[in-house]
């Protein structure tokens, strides 16, 4: 996908919620697209939306201190702006974001970060707006205890894989992911479910009966 076409999707993605396109997706028969519950954002008025790049990591209690951080800022070095970091650390114990990966991440323009595991440095993070969705606060770190394995290549978070190329949107509902092959259409779908949702929104406020508006839309 060229650059112009994915900052057109991602502006247009930015602007939809999650349940919405969760509809239109499951009405294509795609419904496997959900990340599970416990992935929560660390603020739910920020939304985050654009191509996934992933991340994938391991525990190793045995990797020297150098050898670990080197490991994590080359994975803050390798994150492409424009993107929303995907990571599944296949770790529960550790913090895998922080107050000084959030700020290099933002400053390197990336659109947010996505991890099923945890995090620390929160109220650093709050200040500087930027998105992050994860599963549990720690304030231990990755040092000496974990590393980068591989970036790029498909990774599962629950029930969904995810692939670098596709696209994600995350606001306080939750996460959903877009195969890329189906990202021009779902975006055009779901913002046509979104006028429809205008026009019920209006007749409701007007007195229309939920039934009659039903029937009359076909949504609701």
């Amino acid at each position: 996908m060229k650059l112009e076409e994915q900052t057109q999707w991602t502006q247009r993605l930015a602007q939809l919620y999650s349940g919405a396109v969760h509809d239109v997706m499951r009405g294509m028969g795609h419904d496997n697209c959900v990340l599970p519950t416990h992935l929560r954002p660390l603020d739910p008025s920020l939304k985050v939306a654009g191509p996934v790049w992933t991340v994938s990591g391991r525990t190793d209690r045995t990797v020297s201190r150098h050898d670990s951080l080197l490991g994590w800022t080359t994975l803050l070095s390798k994150a492409p702006s424009g993107h929303v970091v995907v990571c599944q650390p296949h770790n529960q114990d550790v913090a895998l974001m922080g107050e000084l990966s959030a700020e290099t991440l933002k400053n390197k323009g990336v659109l947010g970060y996505v991890v099923d595991g945890g995090c620390r440095d929160t109220d650093f993070i709050l200040a500087l707006g930027f998105p992050v969705f994860h599963t549990f606060f720690t304030p231990s770190d990755i040092v000496s205890r974990w590393l980068p394995d591989h970036y790029e290549l498909p990774v599962s978070i629950g029930p969904v894989t995810l692939m670098t190329g596709d696209f994600i949107l995350g606001d306080r509902d939750g996460l959903v992911v877009i195969p890329q092959a189906l990202v021009a259409q779902v975006i055009e779908k779901t913002e046509q479910v979104a006028l429809t949702e205008n026009a019920v929104r209006e007749a409701i406020r007007s007195g229309v009966d939920p039934v009659e508006a039903y029937l009359k839309y076909g949504k609701f």
